[in-house]
């Protein structure tokens, strides 16, 4: 058995609520629709039944709810999601097993009203949450009651990276070129917004709280472990106007540790090398099979971990024993 534990779906009930309230979305739009197995389900069957018994657990795909609407309308885009996303694990259990809740964090309060009732009513195991927020950190102090709540509940936030060509790549330019905001973008947002929340405490104040991040850690922690490791540790030696030189000594642990604290995905694009470095890194009880289907391959990330020649036991933990203890569900 396979659980592929990040996944996305574009349900056509919240397509046409998103093309209702927000019509400057055209364009992205188009781009999602151009995907036919985020909506087209006798594609995504066909795919899914080549891999025998392979199953999804879905959420939607970027943009963020808070890149797309605001107030009351990105609450109304969540409740149509959740509930349709609900509705088609309700509909194809053997497909998919479960959900992802889809929040705005434009308003806090309200997104945890529909994080509880999406969790308690809908049966979501976990919620989706980008690596910023219309442009702010999570480690800001109104996000905080966000990790409160899923260390309460002890399921998963799903951390996705979020990033456009909006934010350029040299200060001479107006924008990013040649898609580098998502090839590398994407890598460092997520690796920024987990020092964040290592360097904000949030471990510390939530020992055990489950955040997966999606493409292995963002792909550049493990691969960088000496920069955050050693190199790290004369933290504000480098910034002459902050003091940040009680950062490291009001965390409990060594801050390397933290990193480790994190679930890691094996949403590569079919990447040979990253992914023994990661599995090396997190260890075998903190990597989830993931491989960001229908937006990345399926049969060449499977290739990929099989050719790695695993121990059995080890395997199965990745390709399922994982995702059944994150979630809290037996998919046998």
């Amino acid at each position: 058995m396979i659980v592929d534990i990040y996944t996305h779906i574009l349900p056509d009930a919240f397509f046409r609520e998103m093309s209702r309230v927000s019509p400057r979305l055209e364009n992205i739009g188009a781009r999602l629709r151009g995907v036919k197995k985020l909506f087209d389900l006798d594609l995504r069957f066909a795919e899914m039944d080549e891999l025998g018994d392979y199953r999804q657990i879905v959420s939607l795909p970027n943009p963020p709810l808070e890149d797309i609407a605001q107030g009351e309308i990105a609450q109304q885009l969540s409740r149509v999601a959740n509930d349709a996303m609900a509705e088609l694990c309700a509909r194809h259990p053997d497909r998919f097993p479960a959900f992802v809740a889809a929040l705005s964090l434009d308003d806090v309060d309200a997104a945890l009203r529909e994080a509880e009732r999406a969790i308690t009513t809908l049966g979501a195991r976990g919620i989706q949450v980008f690596t910023n927020i219309a442009g702010h950190p999570l480690d800001e102090p109104r996000f905080a009651p966000v990790f409160a709540m899923m260390a309460e509940h002890d399921l998963p936030i799903w951390l996705h990276p979020a990033r456009t060509a909006s934010m350029p790549d040299y200060a001479s330019e107006q924008k990013s070129r040649f898609e580098m905001w998502w090839c590398f973008g994407w890598p460092y947002e997520t690796t920024v917004a987990m020092a964040l929340l290592v360097f904000a405490g949030v471990f510390d104040r939530h020992p055990g709280l489950k955040v997966v991040t999606h493409h292995l850690g963002g792909g550049m922690i493990p691969f960088f472990d000496g920069r955050i490791g050693p190199g790290m540790e004369v933290l504000g030696a480098r910034t002459s106007d902050e003091d940040y030189s009680a950062i490291l000594p009001s965390l409990k642990r060594p801050h390397l540790d933290y990193f480790r604290d994190f679930y890691a995905d094996t949403a590569m694009f079919g990447g040979q090398y990253g992914l023994p470095c990661g599995l090396a890194f997190f260890g075998a009880e903190r990597v989830v099979f993931a491989t960001d289907a229908p937006l990345g391959p399926i049969g060449k990330t499977i290739t990929t971990i099989d050719a790695l020649g695993l121990d059995p036991v080890v395997r199965a933990k990745i390709m399922v024993g994982n995702a059944e203890r994150l979630m809290k569900m037996t998919f046998g």
